[in-house]
């Protein structure tokens, strides 16, 4: 619900795409500054306790926006510092958060609990963007925010209540910069990974800012207004959750690296159509597909990068794959929101599906996540 309303709140403040995109950007940019550090920290502390932390954080923030936005007090430069520190909060809970899938479940179930969580994730994206855009329209953005910081509440109780015996506090006497030059050594070490990790960097940077703009197409392209952009985002959460579920049905039966090429191309085909489409039920189905696309990407890469690596190595491996997968798309919401301002949105979107096309065509004819030779 706060992704949509954000979105508004800056159309509504500043009449331009470019913001639109700036705020996209001032989100995920700390993913680029911070999330290796995100990394190291998921490798050496208690990972329930980080999460905890920064439950807390973001969920004053969101309580911060709210009550700006409800005093009318609200400017933009208000939205860009608070998502860019909340950008900061999730550089630090994401590494934690997907490296403590495997102490919670295993190692042979971590796809299915890869998947489970993005199908719990786009459940709610699903849900939450139809009923904020209901709420926008009557209320307005401020109570979006209210209940994003009440939901904090019903984690940060289900994390309270979590026990593992095998929870440690791993630390250590090493530096943070040596333990950051291990991981980094690694992925470089590991040709498998270190590709899958630069194929997700360039989808990422020109394919996944779309939803970033997805309030100029409600308003101003498809002019379906507040409620046509909950709708929007809803169907694009309910693919990635149709494709999620999925996933997690398959488990291990499928070819990762070929599901990999297939969603890929799936996102591109759908991402192209969808910025010329001026039709709103085309533009709905378009979306729907590349939710499965997306999500289907990100969580076969992430099951074949966590079972690979080593476990005094996952924290620090994810938050490389997250700085690439988030980080990636910040410097692409900025660029393609300038490319926005200029050359118009649809034209912007349609150089990046085209571009994202090219990269999968790459891919399906194995010269990106080829396997390296036999040592």
């Amino acid at each position: 619900m706060h992704s949509p309303a954000q979105g508004w709140l800056v159309l509504k403040l500043t009449d331009s795409p470019f913001y639109l995109g700036l705020t996209g950007t001032a989100g995920s940019i700390p993913i680029l500054l911070f999330t290796l550090a995100g990394g190291v920290v998921a490798d050496r502390f208690r990972k329930r306790y980080t999460l905890l932390t920064m439950y807390i954080l973001l969920m004053l923030l969101a309580l911060t926006l709210g009550a700006l936005a409800s005093a009318g007090l609200v400017s933009i430069w208000h939205v860009l510092s608070i998502a860019f520190l909340m950008g900061t909060g999730y550089a630090f809970e994401i590494p934690s958060r997907h490296s403590f899938f495997i102490e919670l479940v295993g190692r042979r179930d971590l796809l299915n609990a890869i998947a489970l969580n993005s199908a719990a994730f786009n459940a709610a994206r699903t849900i939450g963007p139809a009923i904020a855009g209901m709420l926008i329209g009557r209320f307005g953005v401020a109570v979006c925010f209210y209940i994003n910081a009440l939901s904090f509440l019903a984690v940060i109780t289900g994390l309270l209540r979590i026990r593992l015996d095998n929870e440690e506090k791993r630390g250590g006497k090493r530096s943070i910069r040596s333990d950051l030059k291990e991981g980094i050594r690694y992925i470089l070490s590991e040709p498998r990974v270190n590709r899958l990790i630069l194929f997700i960097g360039v989808m990422s940077f020109f394919g996944f800012p779309y939803i970033t703009f997805l309030p100029v197409y409600a308003r101003d392209i498809l002019r379906i207004g507040a409620k046509g952009l909950g709708v929007l985002m809803a169907l694009a959460g309910a693919g990635a959750f149709t494709g999620a579920i999925g996933l997690a049905i398959k488990g291990d039966s499928i070819n990762k690296e070929r599901h990999l090429a297939t969603s890929a191309a799936v996102f591109a085909v759908s991402l192209l159509i969808f910025s010329l489409s001026r039709l709103t039920w085309l533009s709905y189905v378009l979306l729907f597909l590349i939710g499965w696309g997306v999500v289907n990407q990100i969580a076969t890469a992430n099951t074949i990068i966590q079972l690979r690596v080593p476990d005094r190595l996952r924290g620090r491996v994810i938050s490389s794959f997250t700085l690439v997968f988030l980080g990636m798309a910040s410097i692409g919401n900025f660029i393609v929101g300038s490319l926005a301002h200029y050359a118009g949105t649809r034209i912007a979107l349609m150089i990046c599906a085209l571009i994202c096309l090219m990269v999968t065509t790459m891919v399906i004819s194995k010269k990106v996540l080829k396997k390296p030779p036999a040592s």
